[in-house]
């Protein structure tokens, strides 16, 4: 006996009558001078999972309610189905397809599979506290020697006077810069 398909809380009372999973490839169609056209491939979609069912006895009804209720909780979930593969997946559609008797519900439902090949992966906001560490480690700073101008430094470095004058608060004229004085030039 095969194990009951099961959906966040909910564990269906005898497993659905039918079951398709849909593989889905996204394409983009390209027209072309002298009515020709290019395919191109962007890559695998979501599997959809689709099925239905029935529910029957004397609580049929509430049965169906409490799966309606799973359909309202937003989110992903785990679906597990008793011969294809355990997946996250998303409770897209849920449909009565007869009017409910007391004693009998006959539903289809929807599921689409979340795509989780983004974990691990880390949100970087425009300032973290780590790039402002690591950009106090990268300073470059430069001894003046005999014939240095800050115009000559900012060509060698790769920069601009002003920012050069920027980052040395210390230099009150842009024009004198003494032998030995270290001057940051990023």
């Amino acid at each position: 006996m095969l194990a009951p398909m099961r959906y966040k809380d909910f564990t269906w009372p005898h497993n659905p009558r039918t079951y398709s999973i849909t593989y889905e490839r996204q394409t983009a169609l390209h027209k072309v001078p002298m009515g020709a056209y290019t395919m191109e491939d962007m890559g695998r979609g979501c599997r959809v999972m689709r099925g239905e069912g029935e529910f029957y006895g004397k609580d049929a009804y509430e049965t169906f309610k409490k799966l309606a209720t799973v359909f309202y909780s937003a989110g992903p979930g785990v679906l597990f189905h008793p011969v294809w593969m355990t997946t996250g997946a998303y409770f897209t559609g849920l449909k009565l397809l007869q009017e409910p008797t007391e004693n009998y519900v006959a539903y289809s439902f929807e599921f689409r599979e979340g795509f989780t090949g983004y974990r691990g992966m880390t949100l970087v906001s425009s300032a973290p506290a780590a790039q402002t560490a690591s950009a106090a480690k990268s300073e470059v700073w430069h001894t003046v020697v005999a014939g240095d101008t800050l115009w000559a430094l900012a060509n060698r470095y790769g920069t601009t006077v002003a920012a050069i004058v920027k980052l040395n608060p210390s230099i009150s004229n842009p024009n004198r810069i003494y032998v030995g004085q270290k001057v940051r030039v990023s």
